[in-house]
């Protein structure tokens, strides 16, 4: 059996970041032992010398978050004698927005998600990064020219620039069964998508239900299925169109887009193929669709969520995971859906564009994948050094993935992303046309604009 667990923080105790008598650091890892990438900082420490100089940074991290970014914090202060002050929100959106009005915003920011950035970046409120700083994210980031384009973004003098540095990922494009049920059915995992469909009718064949599939999420039902659609989209689409779905260059309602929502459809329309059929799916919350792959007999055998899911499995339950796997007649590689937070310097300085080398360091990453929840594109990473199997098998699909793209629906406006595709995904699951749906969301759109 295979028991799914994502270590916290709290468990391996761990605190904010803390000075010792002497002024020393207290580091969570003593510098020096282990296998990290020690050298990495040993070069940073002798590149940078920044005594008595404050850097300051605010961010969406709150809680054993908090603690585990000031973990790695703590080895900029040692490495550089640099003082920092990091400064957690649950309001980070409204609160970077005002601060950078009022002429107060701290050194550098922690963006959730690219659009604030760039809109931020449009107002003249950010500073381009170092002009080399594309080059590396290329050569060392996995599906680097992905990650540029995601951090890219044009600046109040029309001038386009890379205004992000991603970090800390996270992975959407999973499956999720038990191993147990698998192997006691005979099933394979499926590494293409036409493999994947070949197994939908194979265990309907067997007089069993595929999939768990739950949509309900309170005020956000519905946004389960615009992940579908979204994976779908990359698995079908180049990247370019998939880009261009997302600022409406091309319209909603295009067949490209409607080709993927009836995809969709061919696993959670499909009576038999959904768990509790299709009149299930928007019904069931989906903290609970999962729950089906644990019951004996199974009532589902798989379930496409993100990395976060297994928050929501009963305990020690048996789980394992499988990339969502790409049409192989598309020819498209491995692309990947997920999410990810951005720095970006706010208020410049010295400390400021030292700190957006620091991030270059392989001990930058290091630090918090040994402990919890951390997912890296960072190819030069120990990967031995994961918190546990989970996170390290996950992290080799982004590093496999030819192609990242984040979640579409972060990226349109809030009344299109968290609205009415939201909504339009349960009225499509529930016996709307797709045609119907996705021109009453582009009608939407093509009002806002």
């Amino acid at each position: 059996m295979k028991k799914i667990y994502l270590a916290s923080a709290a468990a391996l105790a761990l605190s904010a970041s803390g000075a010792l008598a002497d002024g020393h650091i207290a580091h969570i890892f003593p510098v020096g032992e282990g296998d990290f990438n020690w050298d990495s900082y040993t070069a940073y420490a002798d590149a940078f010398d920044l005594s008595g100089q404050e850097l300051t940074i605010t961010g969406p991290w709150t809680g054993a978050d908090a603690e585990l970014v000031n973990s790695v914090l703590d080895y900029f202060e040692s490495a550089t004698g640099a003082t920092v002050q990091y400064s957690g929100s649950d309001n980070f959106e409204q609160d970077i927005v005002i601060a950078t009005q009022a002429g107060s915003a701290p050194n550098i920011a922690v963006f959730p998600q690219p659009g604030l950035m760039t809109d931020l970046a449009s107002r003249g409120a950010l500073t381009p990064l170092a002009p080399e700083t594309a080059d590396w994210i290329r050569a060392n980031y996995a599906a680097g020219d992905s990650w540029v384009s995601l951090g890219t973004a044009v600046g109040a003098d029309g001038t386009e620039g890379l205004y992000g540095f991603f970090y800390k990922v996270d992975l959407k494009s999973l499956v999720w069964y038990s191993p147990e049920a698998f192997d006691e059915a005979g099933y394979d995992i499926p590494e293409t998508m036409e493999d994947l469909l070949a197994l939908n009718d194979q265990i309907v064949a067997d007089g069993a239900t595929p999939w768990c599939i739950g949509l309900g999420s309170g005020g956000a039902t519905g946004w389960p299925a615009t992940d579908w659609v979204e994976d779908i989209m990359l698995r079908t689409q180049s990247p370019e169109v998939y880009d261009a779905w997302v600022s409406n260059e091309i319209p909603f309602n295009a067949p490209e887009v409607i080709n993927a929502i009836e995809t969709f459809g061919v696993f959670a329309r499909n009576g038999d193929y959904v768990n509790g059929g299709v009149e299930a799916v928007s019904a069931t919350d989906f903290r609970e669709s999962p729950l089906g792959l644990f019951t004996f007999p199974a009532e589902c055998y798989m379930h496409r969520q993100a990395s976060f899911i297994p928050t929501f499995f009963p305990e020690d339950a048996d789980a394992d995971f499988f990339y969502f796997p790409a049409f192989e007649g598309e020819d498209l590689g491995s692309p990947v859906l997920g999410a990810g937070t951005l720095f970006g310097i706010t208020q410049d300085s010295e400390a400021a564009q030292a700190f957006m080398a620091f991030l270059q360091t392989e001990i930058s990453h290091e630090v918090w994948m040994a402990q919890s929840g951390f997912l890296t594109p960072h190819s030069g990473v120990n990967s031995e050094l994961f918190a546990s199997d989970t996170l390290r098998q996950m992290n080799d699909i982004l590093l496999g993935a030819t192609t990242f793209r984040f979640d579409a629906s972060d990226l349109m406006p809030s009344e299109i992303g968290q609205g009415i595709f939201w909504s339009g995904m349960v009225d499509y699951v529930g016996g709307e046309d797709a045609a119907s749906v996705a021109g009453r969301i582009q009608d939407r759109w093509a009002e806002i604009q």
